[in-house]
């Protein structure tokens, strides 16, 4: 299948189109029912003639081109309703009865705020494509694209999300003039999935009911059917706690397929190169060092301890917290004998075949350095993170 992808170079057409590369480069094996063979990008610096070929050869039209902040509003008009019917009139030129998708917006309900001239330009857009698919017996699909944000967004444009994750990453301020403003939001990746979907002929059909979108297979629209609702002054919130991760160490709870998750990829696009890197402290003295590398709300923290060769660490153990050690280079012999009790467990460990160890609670433990030449790489982890005023750490030699 050669596809059309309009408005490629944009937003949302930069992250379909690599999607569809990926696919049709065997990159991506999700979508087996899918044998893309070119991929067509038109955008602004592409000529008519052009347009003119992919439209003779193509067998599926993503529309994504379109302007949001014109110079003028009449560009709402030429670029959004005028560009689909130059488009479709190419189409009908060459017999080309080939699908056709089209990016339109929650704001061609023509409801209440949504009466903008930019509404009315979407608005119309859709009534030229349901007319002619009428006319045409051509397979149509109409996307009302809520606020979108992911990856490749562009910042102070038209999207508070891009703007406020470009301005947080980068140490600038954000306004947000209603913490309480509930935006519906649309993650780009999960609209790059329906998209894929629509492709193979799988789309999720919908109807538009006061501004919700309603299933059903036989709608006259279509959604992507995983969104997300949350006010301006969480956005912000979550936002700064992911910027604070740089000096707590804390990552976020960002349960799979949540918002959490999702905007916290998108800030991550954001970082400017000298924030890429977190400096670490090490603490260091004569036997090596231990750094802490990461920590959790509820799942405990990470750290690599450094053994100097012949050193033995260790020796302590605990009521309640357990761990886990993971020698990832050199070699160890890590002991435990439980309090109380004579008998002492062994395990001999190495680079070459990494295992996770526990530490037991009531067991008290070390790990002995085997190696007189070179440095013991241990990864840890710990159930809980350390706290000074409770450390449930007790010396006591193996």
């Amino acid at each position: 299948m050669k596809i059309l992808v309009t408005g490629a170079k944009g937003f949302v057409g930069r992250n379909l189109c690599e999607a569809l590369k990926n696919i049709r480069d065997g990159k991506d094996r999700t979508h087996p029912e899918l044998c893309i063979e070119d991929i067509y990008e038109y955008d602004l610096d592409s000529s008519d003639e052009e347009l003119e070929a992919y439209c003779k050869d193509c067998g599926f039209v993503f529309n994504l081109a379109g302007v949001n902040r014109p110079v003028d509003t009449s560009e709402f008009k030429t670029s959004n309703a005028d560009f689909l019917s130059a488009l479709l009139d190419k189409l009908k030129k060459h017999g080309n009865k080939c699908p056709v998708m089209l990016s339109s917006s929650i704001q061609a309900s023509l409801q209440g705020r949504y009466n903008t001239p930019y509404g009315v330009s979407k608005k119309e857009a859709e009534e030229i494509l349901f007319r002619y698919s009428e006319e045409n017996g051509v397979r149509v699909l109409i996307y009302r694209f809520p606020n979108l944000f992911g990856k490749w967004c562009r910042p102070n444009y038209n999207s508070v999300i891009a703007t406020f994750c470009n301005n947080i990453a980068n140490d600038m301020e954000i306004t947000v003039n209603d913490r309480g403003t509930v935006l519906r939001l649309l993650y780009i990746d999960d609209l790059v999935a329906e998209m894929l979907c629509a492709l193979a002929g799988k789309e999720h059909r919908c109807e538009y009911q006061d501004d919700g979108v309603l299933f059903d297979p036989a709608g006259k629209y279509c959604a992507a059917p995983v969104e997300h609702s949350i006010s301006l002054g969480e956005i912000a919130d979550l936002l700064y706690s992911f910027k604070d991760q740089s000096k707590t160490l804390i990552v976020p709870n960002i349960p799979a397929g949540s918002i959490q998750y999702k905007l916290y990829s998108t800030y991550l696009s954001y970082l400017p190169k000298e924030k890429v890197v977190i400096p670490l402290k090490m603490n260091v003295d004569e036997r090596g060092s231990f750094t802490e590398l990461l920590k959790t709300l509820d799942c405990g923290q990470f750290s690599v301890n450094i053994s100097k060769p012949g050193i033995t660490k260790g020796q302590h153990w605990h009521n309640s917290k357990w761990e886990f050690f993971i020698v990832v280079s050199g070699r160890a012999l890590i002991q435990e004998r439980k309090i109380g009790a004579d008998e002492v467990l062994e395990f001999y460990v190495d680079g070459d075949n990494i295992q996770a160890v526990h530490m037991l609670p009531g067991y008290t433990h070390n790990i002995i350095n085997l190696s007189d030449t070179e440095n013991l790489v241990t990864l840890m982890w710990a159930n809980e993170l350390f706290d000074p005023q409770k450390p449930d750490t007790f010396f006591e030699k193996v």
